[in-house]
């Protein structure tokens, strides 16, 4: 069973297609949103949780590559995998330079289409994780006070208690009072998960 969390959606102008892949995916556990337009995407509300998209690359007004160009952008990096009735080449050498996880062509294998569902949703999980711990360290370095990030600079160069006094020209033992609250706000236990963070 896949992860209830994760949403596959399927752009394609093509209804047949659209209903197939709906039924395939949905049988093999993914959640799906199907939409006939790269307008119909734009418009609906953004998933929360991991997600890829299956995305035709011919589509009347917005194409697939002008839609993934669009979202590129915007900062959406959603990943997706290019599904065409017509492949060339240069279309799929183009898709890949673009950021496209896969390229494949119709009529789709599920045998080759479902494992690229299920990496594309697993590097969107690990990226969204990555930048959730990002943020996280961003929100703790925030709330050090300047004193407190220019102890946490030297330490994470390696310097010592005596060399920091010397350099911000403080007494030892306030250097580490503060290298204290560092690690209390930074809620790391040792230097080296500290010199991790950074």
């Amino acid at each position: 069973m896949q992860d209830k969390e994760a949403t596959v959606f399927v752009i394609d102008d093509d209804p047949e297609v659209r209903d197939a892949l709906e039924r395939l995916l949905r049988s093999d556990g993914w959640r799906v949103q199907a939409f006939a337009s790269a307008r119909d995407f734009l418009d609906a509300p953004v998933a929360a949780g991991p997600c890829c998209i299956l995305l035709d690359v011919d589509m009347p007004g917005m194409t697939g590559p002008q839609l993934h160009a669009h979202l590129q952008e915007t900062g959406v990096g959603l990943p997706v995998i290019y599904l065409t009735g017509r492949c060339t080449v240069s279309i799929g050498v183009r898709a890949m330079k673009d950021g496209a996880l896969d390229f494949l062509e119709k009529p789709i294998d599920a045998d080759a289409l479902l494992p690229a569902i299920a990496l594309a949703v697993e590097r969107h999980r690990q990226s969204r994780e990555k930048d959730q711990r990002l943020s996280d360290i961003r929100q703790r370095l925030a709330t050090l006070s300047a004193r407190e990030r220019d102890v946490f600079n030297l330490v994470v160069l390696g310097r010592l208690n005596k060399q920091i006094a010397g350099e911000l020209q403080i007494a030892e033992k306030t250097v580490k009072v503060h290298r204290g609250r560092v690690m209390a706000k930074m809620k790391v236990r040792s230097v080296a998960q500290l010199v991790h963070l950074y």
